[in-house]
């Protein structure tokens, strides 16, 4: 069982002030905590809970210990308070989203936010509870989407790749809905990706990131009715801390047990594909 401080959306409002004060004071700086760090000091690592708060919790029971850190994990069920926490040192790191997301919200937000190095990757996948294979899916019904800017494009990829729909040449993963040049008939719903599953029941097929997959129950690699390819793929996910945080010794350690044999074991045998370890470009 892991130990963790599970934080909902309904804090949103205070991080989201705390953000803005944090950017109107002196410590607005990236880099202006990285100087005093304690080594001996826990390490608070905001997570998704699954599969991300799952192999912290690997980590923290089985090897921590051994190498010296004292590590904390807080789960957040969204995909921006991790970000906004760790910018205002609330926390120390996050672990939850892939680095086109990350560059995308730091655009947005203003954030300073930097990666140290890829985990794993949780291969986006069209599931349904309606039909049973792609040849089913037809003109009129709808496909539920996530609505954040990067998971939104790498979705219609998805489809698009399997003939679903046809986009604009060279939008890449940035395809918005204005981008599909052939609906074939399809309508879309654009919901919050926490949400996604949870509309499975009004909707003919949605695409789900695999993280949220897992937590509603699919085995992606078993359920999905097409599943995004692991090999080249970009949108392998990260430990990110503030700018200037990079060479924290904890954060460093951290890495560095993530990156180890027991966890690849871990995630191989715990997902058994619907999370692929992802340790090639890691920057440790």
């Amino acid at each position: 069982m892991r130990t963790s401080i599970k934080i909902t959306a309904a804090a949103a409002a205070t991080t989201a002030l705390a953000l803005g004060l944090t950017a109107c004071g002196t410590d607005s700086d990236p880099s202006s905590k990285s100087g005093g760090t304690d080594a001996s000091k826990a390490l608070v690592v905001a997570a998704s809970p699954t599969p991300h708060a799952d192999i912290l919790g690997f980590v923290k029971k089985n090897l921590a210990a051994k190498a010296g850190l004292k590590l904390e994990v807080k789960e957040f069920t969204d995909y921006v308070l991790p970000n906004t926490a760790t910018e205002t040192g609330q926390v120390d790191a996050n672990f939850f989203q892939h680095q086109p997301y990350l560059d995308d919200f730091n655009k947005k937000n203003n954030t300073h936010l930097v990666s140290v190095g890829t985990v794993h990757l949780e291969p986006l996948g069209l599931y349904s509870k309606k039909v049973k294979d792609l040849d089913a899916i037809k003109a009129g019904q709808t496909i539920a989407v996530p609505n954040d800017t990067t998971n939104e494009g790498r979705a219609l990829q998805l489809l698009a790749e399997n003939g679903l729909i046809t986009l604009k040449d060279g939008v890449g993963t940035s395809a918005k809905l204005s981008d599909i040049t052939d609906k074939k008939g399809l309508e879309f719903k654009e919901l919050e990706a926490a949400t996604v599953p949870r509309a499975l029941n009004d909707v003919d097929a949605a695409v789900i990131n695999g993280n949220y997959a897992i937590e509603a129950k699919f085995k992606p690699a078993k359920d999905a009715l097409v599943l995004e390819k692991a090999d080249g793929n970009p949108y392998a996910n990260i430990v990110a801390v503030k700018k200037g945080d990079e060479k924290d010794p904890r954060v460093q350690k951290l890495l560095k047990l993530l990156h180890s044999d027991e966890v690849k074991k871990f995630i191989e045998d715990t997902y058994q594909g619907s999370v692929v370890p992802a340790f090639g470009d890691a920057k440790s």
